[in-house]
């Protein structure tokens, strides 16, 4: 493919170009690049969030690039600050090691195991005396690191910023300095850190590399509001998240709880449909042509044949259908969040504050008479209560609701 080609191809699907003319420029040199990207292992599994930029990274492989994983299982140590409004925990080395493990596998799901290169950025990383440390800490200033959000916004609302936090970006970015990389990929909360990368390789009299980020997914509790997307990235913390090596069931359950139009960002960011057929769908949907569930199965079963196989989509399509009609849930349930004051809710409060019944005692009296039920359960104890997560209730013989309690 022609340079030009290549470069279009690579745009698609990536917000920020860092910088696109320096991209092409290496492109008509001819030979292959060398394309980073790393994962810092604080928990066992990817899930569809990582596949985003996993996909980007098979793009370019399949290319003809050289794609180097790095799996930070020194950074993980250090915690990276992106998008936190707190120090993160730091999680144990044998965490750390089974989840860098459990990673490496996963992402054989998107790349090509025979072309991809691993490494772990403790090889070089771990080998740094405290004199290494301060020389590098001397090529960028506080002013500079003060400027990226997190910090800033931390900082303004008299948050603690840990001195180590500081050190993430400039480890990251010597990680580029070592593989001497041309691109680094990362999710567009990670540009700060990537544009350090490009800052330490130029004070190392390296070639500046290319920064390249990808959207970042919004977890499956997501929902539109005024043409907008609100939620959190997914993220397994947060247990709004499909994870890639989850069973085909689970896949499945999990993308079909999303709810209709955030299906269409899914699509976006995970689908290898054409784009033609997508919006064709997309159309039939909003026209009353096809019934949403149906694109949305279609999506499900996509996702599970990529990390499984064809056979295990039709046996997760087949089960779900069967629950659905046994249960004869309806897909369009009102959606609500409710955050929680204390670690769990009395069941009857959360029915009368989410609509499903007048009062709390006539939802104690509700489930009395064993006309309540949660995830297909009834419930019999009217002191019942619910901990943090996503559930679907039914009150009544028609009144459902899907809630999620945070």
């Amino acid at each position: 493919m022609k340079p030009e080609a290549q470069l279009a191809e690579l745009k698609r699907g990536v917000v920020d170009v860092h910088v696109e003319s320096e991209l092409l420029e290496r492109l008509n040199t001819g030979r292959p690049l060398k394309i980073k990207a790393g994962f810092d292992p604080t928990r066992p599994d990817l899930h569809l969030g990582h596949t985003v930029l996993l996909n980007k990274m098979r793009q370019f492989q399949e290319l003809g690039h050289e794609i180097v994983f790095i799996v930070g299982d020194f950074t993980a140590q250090i915690g990276d600050p992106s998008g936190r409004s707190s120090t993160r925990p730091v999680p144990t080395r044998d965490e750390i090691l089974k989840g860098a493990r459990s990673y490496a596998d996963q992402a054989f799901k998107i790349l090509d195991r025979d072309r991809t290169q691993i490494v772990y950025n403790s090889e070089w990383l771990g080998k740094m005396a405290f004199d290494d440390v301060i020389r590098l800490a001397g090529k960028y200033t506080l002013a500079r690191m003060m400027e990226r959000d997190d910090f800033k916004r931390r900082w303004a609302e008299h948050q603690s910023i840990s001195l180590h936090e500081l050190l993430y970006p400039l480890a990251q970015a010597y990680d580029s300095v070592v593989l001497e990389c041309d691109v680094e990929l990362g999710g567009t909360d990670q540009l700060f850190n990537l544009l350090v990368g490009r800052e330490i390789m130029r004070e190392m009299g390296q070639r500046p590399q290319i920064v390249m980020t990808t959207p970042i997914l919004e977890g499956i509790n997501a929902r539109f509001e005024a043409e907008k997307i609100v939620g959190a990235k997914m993220s397994k913390s947060l247990d709004n998240y499909v994870g890639v090596a989850e069973p085909p069931k689970e896949q499945f359950g999990k993308l079909m709880s999303i709810s209709d139009d955030l299906m269409w960002r899914y699509y976006e960011l995970l689908s290898s449909e054409p784009s033609l057929e997508v919006e064709r769908r997309k159309r039939a949907c909003a026209a009353g042509k096809m019934n949403p569930r149906d694109a949305k199965i279609a999506l499900g079963k996509e996702i599970v044949t990529r990390y499984h196989d064809a056979e295990h989509a039709n046996a997760a399509e087949a089960s779900w259908l069967a629950q659905f009609s046994k249960r004869q849930i309806p897909d369009d349930m009102p959606e609500h969040e409710v955050a929680l004051d204390e670690d769990a809710v009395w069941v009857p409060k959360l029915l009368s504050d989410i609509g499903l019944v007048k009062s709390s005692s006539d939802g104690r009296r509700r489930i009395q008479q064993g006309g309540v039920e949660i995830d297909g359960d009834r419930v019999t104890d009217p002191q019942a209560r619910l901990p943090k997560g996503r559930y679907i209730i039914k009150a009544g013989k028609r009144s459902w609701a899907t809630v999620t309690l945070k």
